[in-house]
């Protein structure tokens, strides 16, 4: 079930924002009981700390919650804690927190549950909608979210490359998008022989989904999500180790997907095109080599100096179709570098821009709304670690430096026509639970290129992000 606001309810626990300063003004204003029974639990509003006051025959009365101080590192998602640690029951904010809107947003996110293979019977911990937030925006980008948690938590026997495509179609039905999908060998005739080869020897074929909606004439916003379904590495073959998360090497679509359904939800006045490169990377007779070479869609011709980089592969021709039309806004998101996590770790995705003004807005925005991201360099003097001795390019380096830069660096030679492109090397996973954010299947950046979009383009009716 996606998470939903609560109706408004006269019987809704009052939960009450509190820091260390304002402790005493906030016990003030409540009954004295409550005051009594802080003091007996030691209750010293601690950030993430909680009370849960009864009457004397143990009805709740209140819940009280520690923040953070205001300020730059106050954590704005420290109430989804809430969805987690209170008995079920219905509960509405007292008081505002630092940020009404992501607070609220991280309760819907906090309460989610992976419930595929075991359901949860528990019962919900349900808020009411806060006053002055647009209730209706939050429950969108909960559901986003939540939706893309499942594609990703899901393992490969059931996540197939023709799942992952259904889900494409899913959403093209919800939102009267069109869609098409090239499967197999007809990837060759569709000039797309780059995710072709990685994907030929899976018993699934590999595919590129391509979603269009919105005006023929309005500014042209394309997605790009790597759907690598389950990577083996090819004949380069991961230890069993890094073989046991590769359920999640289709996050990128997964985030694409979510982009695309907030895009389309907020009603914003683009041509939306979304492209998901589909394949599994496995190893059969068919399986690209080491040494092979093929060309792309783009002309230049491709080295293969390791196959576990495959991902980089079925981006390259989705990239280089995106960009024929010179769309206005390009982005691209990808599960695509274990070298992105060594530099910034699971919870702070990289991201690589040329343009100025769109790398500021992705920052900003990204800390706004709590889907965090750094800015890394398109360093073009490691360019030169890409050519290819008897092929253009190389899919990897001969050494180990620089690698979520030089994989986009590779990526971005397949782009030369759009107006503003980012990519974004992201992990699409949580590893230990964070407030709001449940261990497993995580969507990275795509609520916060929704928000780019909607502030770019505008709505075409009165449906926005808060």
């Amino acid at each position: 079930m996606l998470p939903i606001f609560a109706p408004p309810s006269p019987k809704a626990i009052p939960v009450w924002f509190v820091t260390t300063s304002s402790l005493a003004e906030v016990l003030a204003k409540l009954p004295g009981a409550i005051a009594r029974q802080a003091g007996f639990a030691g209750f010293k509003a601690k950030p993430g700390q909680h009370l849960l006051a009864h009457d004397g025959e143990g009805v709740p009365l209140a819940v009280m919650f520690g923040l953070d101080q205001a300020g730059r590192n106050a954590d704005a998602f420290l109430p989804g804690r809430l969805a987690t640690l209170l008995p079920p029951g219905t509960y509405a904010f007292a008081n505002a927190p630092h940020d009404t809107g992501l607070a609220a947003l991280a309760w819907l996110l906090g309460s989610y549950r992976f419930t595929r293979y075991r359901p949860d019977t528990s019962e919900q911990v349900l808020l009411c909608a806060p006053g002055g937030v647009d209730a209706a925006a939050l429950e969108r980008e909960a559901a986003a979210t939540c939706r893309t948690r499942d594609l990703i938590n899901t393992p490969a026997n059931d996540m197939t490359p023709a799942a992952l495509a259904q889900a494409a179609r899913n959403l093209a039905s919800t939102h009267g998008a069109d869609i098409k999908v090239i499967t197999g060998d007809e990837l060759l005739a569709q000039n797309l022989p780059l995710i072709h080869a990685v994907g030929r020897a899976a018993h699934q074929p590999p595919r590129l989904v391509d979603v269009t909606w919105g005006r023929v004439d309005a500014p042209k916003v394309t997605l790009v999500g790597k759907g690598v379904c389950f990577d083996t590495g090819g004949l380069n073959i991961k230890p069993d180790a890094g073989m046991l998360l590769m359920k999640k090497d289709m996050g990128g679509a997964a985030a694409a997907l979510a982009a695309a359904s907030l895009i389309m939800g907020q009603g914003n006045d683009v041509r939306l095109r979304l492209l998901l490169p589909i394949v599994e990377n496995a190893i059969s007779g068919p399986s690209f080599r080491p040494g092979d070479i093929y060309p792309s869609r783009k002309g230049l011709s491709v080295e293969i100096g390791n196959t576990d980089a495959e991902g980089r592969l079925i981006l390259a021709d989705a990239l280089a179709l995106a960009d024929e039309e010179a769309p206005d806004l390009l982005i691209d998101f990808a599960t695509l570098t274990g070298a992105a996590r060594v530099a910034l770790g699971p919870d702070l995705p990289p991201f690589y821009t040329h343009d100025e003004a769109l790398a500021a807005e992705i920052a900003e925005t990204g800390a706004a709304i709590q889907d965090p991201v750094w800015r890394l360099p398109l360093w073009h003097p490691y360019d030169r670690l890409l050519e290819g001795k008897i092929s253009d390019l190389n899919n990897v380096t001969s050494g180990g430096f620089a690698g979520s830069i030089t994989a986009a660096l590779f990526l971005n030679r397949f782009v030369e026509k759009c107006r503003a492109y980012a990519h974004f090397d992201i992990y699409g996973w949580t590893p230990a639970a964070r407030p709001g954010r449940p261990e497993g299947g995580e969507c990275q950046a795509a609520r916060l290129v929704a928000h780019v979009v909607a502030r770019r383009f505008g709505a075409t009716g009165a449906k926005s992000l808060s």
